[in-house]
């Protein structure tokens, strides 16, 4: 059954949210704490409207949470429950920044910007993180970033060409459509 077939009372958001909760399960297996929340909280903000988005970051956050310390077996400290919570606060901010350029641009440009926004968010948060609790700068090295930066790249790559293919699964409907419908 295709989302498209799927029965009257599970809504379209609904079935975007969960599959991308489920898409983070997948890249917490190869990614673990490097989560590409940036391209999620971007992809998040294109999709839906605002609350949908917030919720669906907050599902994402929540799914790898839930599954690093269920699976990955996370620490069960105090340390690591603060930065999962941080984490979770930054994913939605994230997605409040990448949905004020999505806002605020459309076409290329502002799918673009919109993914730079929630990168800029999401790694500034941490840096003031970093800064406040007087953390070692090393995790902030320029090849650190760049390297998280290409994560959340291809990230944001990979789900928007998975968007743009069920956009154009769905008769009737274009990827700016779904775009633009989301604002109305």
């Amino acid at each position: 059954m295709t989302a498209i077939d799927s029965p009257s009372y599970l809504s379209r958001p609904a079935i975007g949210v969960s599959a991308l909760a489920g898409a983070s399960v997948l890249f917490t297996l190869g990614f673990a704490c490097a989560l590409p929340l940036a391209a999620f909280a971007a992809i998040a903000a294109m999709s839906f409207d605002r609350r949908q988005a917030l919720a669906a970051i907050g599902a994402v956050w929540f799914a790898n949470q839930a599954w690093g310390f269920a699976m990955m077996h996370y620490p069960m400290d105090g340390e690591t429950f603060a930065w999962g919570g941080a984490l979770g606060i930054i994913a939605l901010l994230s997605c409040e920044a990448a949905g004020a350029a999505t806002r605020r641009l459309s076409g290329a440009v502002g799918v673009c910007l919109s993914f730079l926004a929630a990168f800029a968010a999401y790694e500034g948060s941490l840096i003031a993180i970093d800064l406040a609790t007087g953390q070692s700068a090393d995790d902030f090295a320029a090849a650190t970033i760049m390297r998280i930066f290409l994560i959340n790249a291809c990230a944001f790559g990979g789900l928007w060409a998975l968007k743009a293919a069920l956009a154009s699964r769905t008769p009737g409907r274009k990827l700016s459509a779904t775009l633009a419908s989301r604002h109305a």
